[in-house]
């Protein structure tokens, strides 16, 4: 991988320390999805308005994300974090063992997770969409997968949160900031 000087942020000594890795598009729109579904989440048999409109916003952001993971920054890119299932298995095998190698951009779990939960979400506001619709109002069906995928989602956003925590620790470093600031330690 090749960097640009403007992506090093040196330290006091003039070594690069950090390296930008989440542009500004990426880190919103993790954080507004992240707020959105659990607003949606919470408001689904309480506060149907609120709920329909979160869900309207998540389609937009779900657009925007696909777009640029096509167009965007290197790192935000579909074509920097999706691997091989035979990588990814590989990897998940090296984290249990605590011996996975560290990546940049996101590591082969995490671009499997990032697509996966596109998918879910994806699956979730079509459901949700479609509930509002003339030929599935009421159609039971339809309402039971918005659930179970809903349900899903949570487990993989668990599941997704755990992987964040036990490469944290594995590599000693903050990758909630991170998602923050957008910067990693450059080595």
């Amino acid at each position: 991988m090749t960097m640009d000087r403007r992506e090093l942020k040196t330290a006091s000594g003039g070594s690069p320390s950090q390296v930008k890795v989440w542009d500004h598009l990426v880190r919103v729109f993790h954080w507004s999805l992240v707020g959105l579904f659990a607003f949606s989440y919470l408001t689904g048999d309480e506060w149907k308005q609120a709920h329909f409109v979160s869900g309207y916003a998540i389609i937009c952001l779900l657009v925007v994300r696909i777009v640029w993971g096509v167009v965007g920054t290197h790192h935000a890119r579909f074509s920097s974090f999706i691997y091989s299932p035979a990588t990814t298995l590989g990897f998940i095998r090296d984290s249990i063992r605590m011996r996975a190698k560290r990546y940049i951009g996101h590591n082969p779990a995490g671009g499997a997770m990032v697509i996966v939960l596109l998918a879910a979400i994806s699956g979730i506001v079509a459901t949700g969409y479609m509930m509002t619709t003339d030929a599935y109002w009421g159609v039971e069906w339809v309402e039971e997968v918005h659930e179970v995928l809903v349900n899903i989602t949570l487990a993989f956003v668990a599941l997704h949160i755990g992987g964040v925590l036990l490469a944290s620790i594995e590599h000693k470093e903050n990758l909630v900031r991170a998602m923050i600031t957008g910067r990693k330690r450059a080595n």
